[in-house]
C-alpha cells in the first residue's frame, strides 16, 4: 500500500503535535509517562512555580505539579506529585521555604511518625518558614543601623580632629608639633655631642675596658683557686675545733681543772678572800707598827719585842 503525499504529511504533523506536547510538557517538568502519587496543600498566598522541587530532610523526590487558585475559599491550592517508593503520614506538614539567593522558593514535607498513611489525592495541612532572604534582609538591617552609628561617631571624631588642627592658640596641636620639633632637634644635637665625646675619650674608654677585662680575669683567678681549696676539709678542722672549745667549756663548766676549780669551787673562793683580808691587814699593821717588822739600831741596842696587841714587852733582867 502505497501512502500518499496527503498522508505522509498528517502523519509528520500528528508526531510534531505529539512530540511538541511532550517536549512542552517536559520543559514544564511534567512527565506523561509519570505514575507519581500526587497531594496537595493549600497557601494564603502563591509564591510558587510549577516543576518547583519538593524535597524531605533535603533530599528532592518529586516537584510542584499544578498551581490552582480556589475562588471559594480564596487560597492557592498547590498539587505536587512525589516518587510512589515514599511513604508519609498524612498529618505531615508540607513547609514552604525559601531554596536560596537566586533557588526560588520550594516544598519540604515534615514528617510525623504515626500509621495514618497519606494516600493518593490527599489534602495535607501546610506552614510557611521563614525565608533566608528575610533572615539575611533582618541582618542587613541591623548591620545598616550599626553602621550608621559607627559613621556618626567617625563623623564626630573627624570635626573634633579638624578643630584641633586648625586651633591656632598657645595648646593647639600645631603648636605641640612644633615644641616636639624643637625637642626632637635638642635630642639630635646632644647625641652628636655625646658621639663626639666618645671619640674624643676612646683612648680613656679603651684603657677601661682593658682595665675591666684585667680585673675580670683576676675575679676568674681567683673563684679558680677557691674552687681547689678543700672545703670539705676546712670545715671538718673546725667542726674539730669547735668541738674542743666545747669540750673545754663544758669542764669548766663541771668544774674540772684549774680554772674550773676557780670558777666552781666556793671554798677555794673562801681561803682566797680570807687571803686577801690577812693580806690587807697586815699591810695596816706594817703601817701603823713599822718597828715590829724593822728592827735597827746603829749601836747594837737590842731591839724592842711587842706583843699581839702591840705592847712592848719588857726584858727581864
Amino acid at each position: 500500500m502505497k501512502l500518499t503525499l496527503e498522508v505522509k504529511t498528517a502523519i509528520l504533523v500528528i508526531l510534531g503535535i505529539i512530540f511538541f506536547i511532550f517536549g512542552f510538557s517536559y520543559l514544564k517538568g511534567n512527565n506523561i509517562f509519570d505514575s507519581n502519587n500526587t497531594y496537595y496543600t493549600e497557601f494564603d498566598y502563591n509564591s510558587l512555580n510549577v516543576s518547583a522541587p519538593v524535597t524531605i530532610k533535603g533530599n528532592t523526590v518529586g516537584k510542584v505539579k499544578e498551581i490552582i487558585y480556589d475562588f471559594e475559599t480564596g487560597k492557592t491550592r498547590v498539587a505536587f506529585s512525589v516518587d510512589k517508593k515514599l511513604e508519609f503520614s498524612k498529618n505531615s506538614t508540607i513547609s514552604l521555604f525559601q531554596a536560596g539567593l537566586m533557588g526560588g522558593n520550594a516544598l519540604e514535607i515534615i514528617p510525623v511518625e504515626d500509621n495514618q498513611m497519606a494516600k493518593n489525592g490527599d489534602l495535607i495541612k501546610s506552614s510557611v518558614k521563614e525565608g533566608l532572604v528575610n533572615s539575611l534582609t533582618s541582618d542587613f538591617s541591623q548591620l545598616s543601623t550599626n553602621l550608621d552609628g559607627t559613621l556618626s561617631t567617625v563623623d564626630t571624631l573627624m570635626g573634633n580632629l579638624n578643630v584641633l588642627v586648625a586651633d591656632q592658640s598657645e595648646n593647639g596641636l600645631k603648636s605641640t608639633l612644633a615644641e616636639l620639633n624643637s625637642t626632637l632637634k635638642s635630642y639630635n644635637g646632644l647625641a652628636h655631642s655625646i658621639n663626639a665625646l666618645v671619640k674624643k675619650n676612646d683612648a680613656n674608654v679603651t684603657a677601661m675596658v682593658d682595665n675591666f677585662n684585667t680585673t675580670s680575669a683576676n675575679f676568674s683567678t681567683m673563684s679558680e683557686k677557691l674552687n681547689k681549696v678543700d672545703i670539705t676539709k676546712t670545715v671538718a678542722d673546725l667542726e674539730a675545733t669547735l668541738g674542743s672549745v666545747n669540750k673545754m667549756l663544758a669542764g669548766i663548766e663541771k668544774g674540772d681543772g684549774s680554772i674550773g676549780k676557780l670558777l666552781k669551787d666556793d671554798k677555794l673562793y673562801t681561803n682566797m678572800e680570807g687571803a686577801a683580808l690577812q693580806m690587807e691587814q697586815l699591810l695596816e699593821d706594817m703601817k701603823l707598827n713599822p718597828k715590829r717588822y724593822v728592827h735597827f739600831s746603829l749601836f747594837g741596842k737590842k731591839a724592842k719585842r711587842y706583843d699581839a696587841e702591840g705592847n712592848e714587852i719588857e726584858e727581864e733582867k
